[in-house]
């Protein structure tokens, strides 16, 4: 990658965290874009498809997780979706199908909110590095991503669901979605960079 693509993702063209004159306006600028990409991955959760033979749905959140890991880096999108969780754990109805609660957590889609964190933080790590300016190499970091939050999300799984039953239950039907969604997604990162530096901020 070439060296003006290091460390730079696009939030940063836009707030910079550390310019902020105290420590306080850093946080609170960081707390309000926190909540703003936790209210587009709760309105996602809310986008799904319910499947008779499992109890993971097919929701939008993967396309919004792989979205915040991009544009944020991986510290602050770590950050944005341990509050997701925290908020869910408090009872606002964030989770899919306006689910909340400590219960819910520990069920068996709990691993995949955990997934959240480790895809979101690994998505944000490529980008610091330059990977979401290409689609090959954007498509490369997110499918790195989308194998932590199948890992976490199948071996949580495992404990509710028959071994033979496994990869049917909480994988195989969910592939062909998020190819679509990490070609989405990888598109949307490069042709905001074009668009970016066409307008002199990149």
């Amino acid at each position: 990658m070439e060296a003006g693509t290091r460390n730079v993702t696009m939030i940063d063209l836009f707030v910079d965290l550390d310019s902020a004159k105290s420590r306080l306006g850093a946080a609170m600028r960081a707390v309000g874009i926190i909540l703003l990409f936790n209210l587009s991955l709760a309105l996602a959760a809310q986008v799904r498809i319910p499947l008779l033979f499992t109890p993971v749905p097919i929701t939008g959140q993967t396309f919004i997780v792989l979205l915040t890991g991009a544009l944020l880096g991986p510290r602050l999108a770590a950050a944005a979706m341990v509050a997701y969780l925290l908020e869910g754990a408090a009872g606002l109805p964030v989770f899919q199908g306006g689910n909340s609660g400590i219960a819910y957590m520990f069920g068996p889609t709990g691993g995949y909110l955990i997934g959240f964190i480790a895809s979101a933080s690994i998505v944000g790590w490529f980008a610091r590095r330059g990977f979401d300016r290409r689609f090959v190499t954007a498509a490369a970091a997110m499918a790195a991503a989308e194998i932590a939050l199948y890992s976490c999300g199948l071996a949580w799984l495992s404990l509710f669901a028959p071994a033979d039953k496994l990869l049917q239950m909480g994988l195989l039907p969910f592939i062909p979605g998020d190819i679509v969604k990490i070609a989405a997604a990888a598109a949307v990162l490069p042709t905001g960079w074009a668009l970016l530096g066409k307008f002199g901020r990149k």
